[in-house]
């Protein structure tokens, strides 16, 4: 199977040249995620990252209601998993699922091992791609609280324009932390000021 996202990425984001991406192929496993299918559950031990080659996935968790609060969105070249239940081997609170068909390249510290042996600045890169994502959530977590609906959105709207089309408006509300009628009202009034989503 043809990888071109994740074979830039490697060279891109992971320092490797091309020859090194042909050394670790035989080391990529892949998996194709029907539309609504799950790659992680709950009470499951998350064992790997999923790199989104095409297609988009979602992680979230449930509240006491049942409810769905979605914690992130990967489209192609994201990556998405519960670090938490990698690293300290505990099962998972959330769920990872696709929302579309989607195509993945699953990595674990098995593949990191093999990349890093090909070339041993892997490692320095990959540590960096990971604290910018958590410099992402922080700056998320803070948008939750203190940002209104209006500026989250906008935010979402800069950040995942690619998503509008793509994901059902509930989500969306969900991810943002408001209700479906509450974004809504901010798309109504962002209308009204000319502003266009698409």
């Amino acid at each position: 199977m043809s990888l071109p996202n994740f074979t830039n990425f490697l060279i891109e984001k992971g320092g490797l040249t091309a020859e090194e991406v042909l050394q670790v192929t035989p080391f990529m496993r892949t998996e194709t995620v029907a539309n609504n299918a799950f790659l992680l559950k709950a009470g499951e031990v998350c064992s790997h990252s999923f790199f989104v080659e095409s297609g988009v996935l979602r992680l979230y968790a449930l509240n006491e209601e049942g409810k769905e609060n979605i914690l992130q969105f990967a489209t192609e070249n994201g990556i998405v998993s519960d670090r938490g239940s990698v690293f300290f081997q505990e099962p998972s609170t959330y769920y990872i699922d696709a929302i579309e068909p989607t195509v993945v390249v699953l990595f674990d510290e098995a593949f990191v091992n093999e990349v890093a042996k090909v070339n041993s600045s892997f490692r320095v890169h990959n540590e960096k791609l990971l604290q910018n994502h958590i410099r992402h959530l922080y700056k998320r977590v803070s948008l939750l609280i203190g940002a209104s609906a209006k500026v989250r959105y906008l935010e979402f709207v800069q950040r995942h324009p690619d998503l509008m089309l793509r994901v059902p408006q509930w989500m969306i509300a969900s991810y943002l932390g408001i209700t479906p009628e509450s974004l809504s009202r901010v798309r109504k009034a962002l209308a009204a000021e000319n502003f266009k989503s698409n």
